[in-house]
């Protein structure tokens, strides 16, 4: 990334046409679509570092219709697939028109970054639970701070200015109610400063909030939804708090479905944040191995469900449970799973009575739970549970045995401020705010009740994009 980023003393006296609130992947799109199409824009965040929550992602982007997917044979995908995917996970509670704007954008998006970004991409498709077919695709990077760096070089060569450690105190609003600009503090090293020397920006156009979720703001998620209280860790960086939501709330923006909060359940609680686990649990343990109550040695869940339904199914059993894969399904998914034993979030075992011995694993349950399932993967049909088995390799019996203690971590807020197909914020009286667009995760009624994997980067993209070139238009 460029080693030189604005600071707050340079910040313009004058009106620029755009300001950005934001720096993950929904701001920065944004901004070079506003910048590309003509507008002099501006990106200020928060935090003395690009990229939020984004920077941390795994990168995936899903996408209907690529050569990845033709490539693995894979012929039947489509956007009204995605959609419909993303409709039953959200249990209908997902705003139809902004679905069909996401799913008919996915490709489009990807191609983006990887066309006109250059982000280099693994010749693969994965698949998560609550799709349909494999359709999202992962950096070579496995990180999304390969994408935040392309987007920054590529808004380096637009002349766009990114000025950290720079907070929003409030959206500034003329005498009719169009979003005018911003006013920002210098952080001068804390995280929420009170600094009184406070700074506007004028827009002459528009103003576009990217600013992110609230997964590490435990009071207001909490107010939300009284169960998420601190004692629940989460995947996200310490920065990801509700303060621009609850100023765009503050002028009038409708807040949609905000009790709507994910909790990820490919987890470790044997470490801090995001971690190393979760590309063990993702992508290993949950297509091609099992979930086990360590309590009774069985199965509880179909391990390809979506993530609500996972999560909801491991909190009932009050505890973590047990991940397992095998040295075939390990080397099927192909993935480089030694950081993550190294750190003794992945444990290995030369067999299954020693995982069972080391996990307090009944070790005849968990071995009549696993012939069993092994079973019916040779029949190719679970009937236990109805997981899709035609992704498995082989029954889970090669050692050595790979396995983790899962428990849900608050991973993604899907509520956040209504929106329109063209990015416009809409007040609460339903009528688009004069001047300002939102995009990304401080945005809801896109996923409803469940997000599914890999499907939180395409719409930051796609609404980002929108937002930035509808801006740029006024």
């Amino acid at each position: 990334m460029p080693d030189k980023y604005s600071r707050f003393s340079e910040l313009p006296h004058q009106a620029v046409d755009v300001i950005v609130i934001g720096s993950g992947f929904a701001g920065l799109a944004a901004a070079i679509e506003a910048a590309a199409a003509g507008a002099s824009v501006i990106v200020v965040e928060k935090m003395l570092a690009p990229g939020g929550n984004s920077l941390i992602s795994d990168g995936g982007i899903a996408a209907p219709g690529t050569v990845y997917q033709l490539d693995a044979g894979i012929t039947w995908d489509s956007p009204e697939l995605m959609y419909r995917d993303m409709i039953t996970a959200g249990e209908g509670l997902n705003h139809p028109q902004l679905v069909k704007v996401i799913a008919a954008g996915a490709k489009a998006a990807f191609l983006w970054t990887e066309e006109f970004l250059g982000v280099s991409y693994k010749n693969r498709v994965d698949i998560f639970g609550g799709h349909s077919v494999a359709r999202c695709h992962t950096p070579e990077s496995v990180s999304g701070r390969s994408l935040i760096k392309k987007q920054i070089e590529k808004l380096t060569s637009l002349g766009v200015p990114l000025y950290l450690g720079t907070p929003v105190k409030a959206l500034v609003q003329d005498e009719r109610g169009r979003v005018v600009g911003i006013k920002v503090a210098d952080r001068d090293g804390g995280l929420r400063s009170d600094h009184a020397d406070q700074t506007t920006i004028h827009a002459a156009k528009a103003v576009i909030v990217a600013a992110g979720g609230f997964g590490s703001d435990v009071a207001f998620r909490q107010a939300q939804d009284p169960r998420l209280d601190e004692t629940l860790m989460s995947t996200n960086k310490p920065s990801a708090t509700a303060e621009i939501l609850k100023e765009c709330m503050w002028i009038g923006a409708n807040p949609v479905q905000l009790s709507r909060i994910q909790l990820g359940p490919w987890a470790s609680p044997d470490e801090k944040g995001f971690g190393l686990g979760p590309l063990f649990g993702d992508y290993v343990a949950l297509p091609y191995g099992v979930l086990i109550d360590p309590a009774t040695g069985g199965r509880f869940v179909n391990e390809l469900s979506d993530r609500k339904t996972l999560a909801e199914a491991m909190l009932r059993n009050r505890h973590p449970v047990i991940g397992i894969a095998d040295a075939a399904g390990a080397q099927t998914a192909g993935w480089d799973l030694q950081p993550a034993v190294r750190k003794g979030v992945v444990k290995t075992f030369a067999s299954l009575a020693e995982l069972a011995a080391d996990y307090g694993i009944d070790p005849g349950a968990l071995q009549d739970s696993l012939s069993r399932f092994n079973h019916m993967v040779i029949r190719g049909e679970d009937c236990d549970f109805y997981k899709p088995l035609l992704n498995m390799a082989a029954p889970i019996e090669h050692p050595p045995f790979y396995a983790m203690r899962f428990w849900p971590k608050v991973h993604y807020t899907m509520g956040g401020i209504q929106i329109d197909v063209l990015a416009r914020v809409i007040h609460r009286d339903q009528y688009p705010i004069d001047g300002l667009f939102a995009a990304g995760e401080v945005t809801g009624g896109i996923h409803g009740a469940c997000r599914l994997g890999s499907c939180a980067i395409t719409e930051c993209l796609v609404m980002g994009r929108i937002a930035g070139q509808q801006a740029a238009r006024l």
